[in-house]
Formats: structure tokens, C-alpha cells, sequence
């Protein structure tokens, strides 16, 4: 059930839980905001939380926790090696994704540190359906190279197709045969594509990948950090699937895959990570890593408390009712937005609502971020916090070369059970009333720019004093103090 249709017509998703825990949001005057922008050098990654109303920036880390996770923090075993909170958490693993060995990390990044320096050697290629920043900069910095073989379909913004996130095989055996499978370090799905719109991909299409990896001795590594979302629309989207619980379609997936890792900041809702696998020679590969990296093979740089809260929100998310929670508000946010001609990704995905700036502020060119700058002024005229996922995403090449985003997308994420459907509906009577003032919108240019992972700490500057003009705009229609 993704949501329910009322007796007088209007369709809303509806919360499978009760609020126990409030914290408290404060919304700062327009003028505050402006100086916090500034400040933060038109950096959303640099706001400070007070500063912010809905922080729609990730869902990473952010998800609400149930009052089962929380309690069960409290018996944690805290034994540096062979703790029994250790022990559960990897017997609720190999349970859910049917793997033997286990290493457990403190954020996804960290494993993909260990997958890049075990598996990408120099000249290495790894093919994926899209790429991830943070993926893409550990096979890089390796000395390896991405190169993306997503489905045509998944590049089109506005779309009625149900798996944009779809491999394209055509463009996998191709590349196989470009290359050479011996280049291959590993082939990467990721369950969910991040920067192309949380985007899933079909059981159906992971079956004929996995099948031309085994066919080629290439490894198939899945990145199931949005595992969740994912697992939502192939049980509600994929006919074959309608009939299969959460927790089959998961076997289902972890029996094509070689490797999985994952961020349990978004999947399980606490802070850390890990990698699973069937093979003991590729574990103990890894494995050698893990103290050098993240700690002892039993904590992985993780504590104690998020094992036991991660024990029980893996278990969770084997609940429909849980893994539909952000794609259904999302869902309806997309829909709500539409209805008013604002430009979003389509068919709504997991992760977040994602604005596409390219059509939203056409006006500003791709090298003065669009993304970023309808970042910018959303927070402005509102105090959403969104996350750019475009050219400011990238990174210069060896040359100096700024490589142009395929999309130009404004994420506002969707962390599960955290906001409330009024508060949706701010946000979108915000974005709104911005689309209908987007020629007041200017482009944004870089004054401090690093050379990796530029979109965390780089700071920007307005190009002109559009800033101004959309403050005073906003305080004619809605008041000098909101």
C-alpha cells in the first residue's frame, strides 16, 4: 500500500507510525538567511543546522530511528574483540543477504577505500550503471577509470520509465569486449542511482548483468546503500516481483552479486557501514585492510550502540512499511510540484525530490551552476536546505578540463520518517513561488575551489547581486521577517 485514496478524492501518504521524539526547528528571518548563505560561501554543505528549517541536504545519517533501535543500544557488549553485539550483527547479515563473511566500517566510503586499493590497479576500468562522487574519486585516486553504461532512458529528466536506473547490455558487452574482461577490476550497480534522481534498476536487469559478469569471470559488486528504495520499486513496479516479500527480492539480489557494500547511514539508519561476500579468498583480501583503515575485524570503526541499533534496522528494513516511507512522500511531493509546472525529475525515485535546474533556470549557464544556485536560493526564500547534484558535483580532469554534468539536479532529500506532510508542503509552496520568480535567479562562480570533492568545501560567489533583488522580491510578496 503506497498510500491512501480518502473519501473526498485527495491522495496522501500516510505515516505507518506514530511520533514518540520531537526536536525543535527554528525558521530565521529572510536577512539571516541571507547572511548565512553568504557566509557559508553559497555552500549548502556549509550551513550551520541553526540556521537551517528542513534540512533536506541527505538522508545520510539523518533517518529517524524506532524506539526499537534505540533501545537496543543499551545492551550493547562495548569488548574491544569478540563482542557479542558483533556476533548478532553478523548473524542478522548473513541472515538477510544469505553471505558467510562479513567486515563491518563506519561510513560507505570507507569500504569503497578498501574495494578501490584491493581490486583497481592502474588502467583498471570499472563499469557501472551511473557513478557516485565519493566511487568514482577512490577508483580514480586507484588510478582506474569509471566509465557509465546506463540505459538511454535513464538521462532523460521527464520520463515514464520504471527503471532508469537499468544497465544497458549492449554497452556492457561492448566495453567488455573494448577493453578485455582481464581490465575489468569489477562492474559496480548501485542500487538506486544517486545523481541521476534515486533512480532504481529491475530485478529482471540484474539478473542479465550478473549473467554476462559470471559468463566473463567479472565481479559484480553492488552498492546497496539505497537498498531500501530500491527494494520498494521492484516489488511495486516489476510485475514479476508484485508477489515476492522484501526479504526474497533481497535474496534475490544478494545471489547475483559477488560483493555488496553498504552505508548503514542510509540503509539500517545509523552510523556506519560494511562489506558482505560469498568468497572467503576475496574477505580475507579485504580483511587485510580493515585494521590498517577502520579498526579490529569485530567493530570495523564503528560503536558498539550503532551495531546493536544497525542489528534491528536491518531487520526493519525487511518491513514494506518501512521501505516505503520516503518513496511515498516523495512521490507526492514530485506530484504536487508537477501540478504546478515545476521542473523535477520524473517518475519520482528514491532519495529525494530532485528539481532540474537546467530546466528550472535556463537562463544560467552550466558554468556558473545552476544547481547550485537554485541551491542557494531556495535555502534563501524558504530555509530548505538542498544538496547540489551537478557540474559543482564534478571535478576537474588532469588538464584543468571542468567536465559538464550529464543533469543539472537540486536533490532535496527525503530522510525517512523525519518530516511531517505540512512540512512537505511548505517546501513546495516555497518552490513554487521561486519558479515563478526563477528570472531573478543568477548563476553562482567559484572563488575557493579544491581539487577533490570540490562540492563539500569549495565557497562560491553570486555573479551580480541577484541575491539582493530575490530578498526583496520575497519580502514584498510574503513580509520583511519570514
Amino acid at each position: 500500500m503506497s498510500e491512501i485514496k480518502f473519501h473526498y478524492g485527495e491522495r496522501i501518504p500516510l505515516e505507518m507510525h506514530k511520533v514518540r521524539i520531537v526536536q525543535r526547528l527554528n525558521l530565521v528571518p529572510i536577512d539571516r538567511r541571507l547572511q548565512a548563505i553568504t557566509e557559508a560561501g553559497n555552500n549548502t554543505f556549509l550551513l550551520k543546522n541553526r540556521d537551517v528549517f528542513l534540512d533536506m541536504l541527505t538522508d545520510s545519517g539523518v533517518n529517524a530511528m524506532s524506539d526499537q533501535q534505540l533501545a537496543s543500544m543499551m545492551v550493547a557488549d562495548d569488548s574491544y574483540a569478540g563482542s557479542e553485539t558483533f556476533s548478532k550483527l553478523e548473524t542478522k547479515v548473513q541472515e538477510i543477504f544469505g553471505m558467510k563473511y562479513f567486515l563491518p566500517a563506519h561510513q560507505g566510503r570507507a569500504c569503497e577505500n578498501i574495494l578501490g586499493q584491493v581490486f583497481v590497479k592502474p588502467g583498471s576500468v570499472v563499469p557501472m550503471n551511473y557513478h557516485f562522487t565519493t566511487t568514482k574519486s577512490h577508483i580514480v585516486i586507484n588510478g582506474g577509470s569509471v566509465e557509465e553504461i546506463v540505459v538511454d532512458e535513464g538521462l532523460n529528466v521527464t520520463s515514464d520509465f520504471p527503471f532508469k536506473g537499468n544497465t544497458d547490455i549492449n554497452k556492457l558487452k561492448a566495453l567488455i569486449k573494448k577493453h578485455g574482461a582481464e581490465k575489468i577490476a569489477f562492474l559496480r550497480l548501485e542500487a538506486g542511482t544517486n545523481l541521476i534522481g534515486g533512480q532504481p534498476f529491475s530485478l529482471a536487469n540484474m539478473a542479465e548483468v550478473s549473467k554476462v559478469c559470471r559468463k566473463n569471470g567479472i565481479l559484480l559488486v553492488l552498492d546497496a546503500s539505497l537498498l531500501a528504495d530500491n527494494l520498494y520499486f521492484i516489488k511495486t513496479r516489476e510485475e514479476k516481483c508484485k508477489n515476492m516479500t522484501i526479504r526474497e527480492i533481497t535474496r534475490k539480489m544478494s545471489d547475483l552479486s559477488d560483493i555488496i557494500y553498504f552505508s548503514a547511514r542510509k540503509l539500517g539508519c545509523v552510523r556506519g557501514g560494511g562489506i558482505v561476500t560469498h568468497s572467503e579468498e576475496l574477505f580475507l583480501k579485504m580483511r587485510e585492510l580493515l585494521p590498517l583503515y577502520e579498526g579490529f575485524a569485530t567493530y570495523g570503526g564503528m560503536s558498539v550502540r550503532e551495531m546493536e541499533a544497525l542489528t534491528v534496522g536491518l531487520e526493519e528494513t525487511m518491513d514494506f512499511y518501512m521501505v516505503n516511507q520516503g518513496p511515498i512522500f516523495i512521490e507526492y511531493m514530485v506530484d504536487e510540484l508537477v501540478k504546478k509546472g515545476v521542473p523535477v525529475v520524473t517518475p519520482a525515485g528514491g532519495l529525494g525530490c530532485h528539481l532540474d535546474a537546467m530546466a528550472f533556470l535556463k537562463h544560467v549557464p552550466q558554468t556558473q551552476y545552476p544547481a547550485g544556485a537554485l541551491a542557494s536560493a531556495l535555502y534563501l526564500v524558504s530555509g530548505v536546505r538542498g544538496m547540489e547534484r551537478g557540474t559543482m558535483s564534478e571535478q576537474r580532469d588532469a588538464n584543468g578540463i571542468e567536465p559538464l554534468s550529464n543533469m543539472e539536479l537540486l536533490r532535496l532529500a527525503m530522510p525517512r520518517r523525519v518530516f511531517t506532510l505540512s512540512q512537505v508542503k511548505y517546501a513546495v509552496d516555497r518552490i513554487g513561488w521561486l519558479y515563478e520568480n526563477r528570472e531573478l535567479v543568477g548563476g553562482l562562480n567559484f572563488v575557493e575551489e579544491p581539487k577533490i570533492l570540490r562540492f563539500f568545501f569549495g565557497r562560491l560567489a553570486p555573479v551580480g547581486n541577484w541575491q539582493k533583488k530575490l530578498v526583496a522580491k520575497f519580502k514584498a510578496d510574503f513580509g520583511e521577517s519570514l
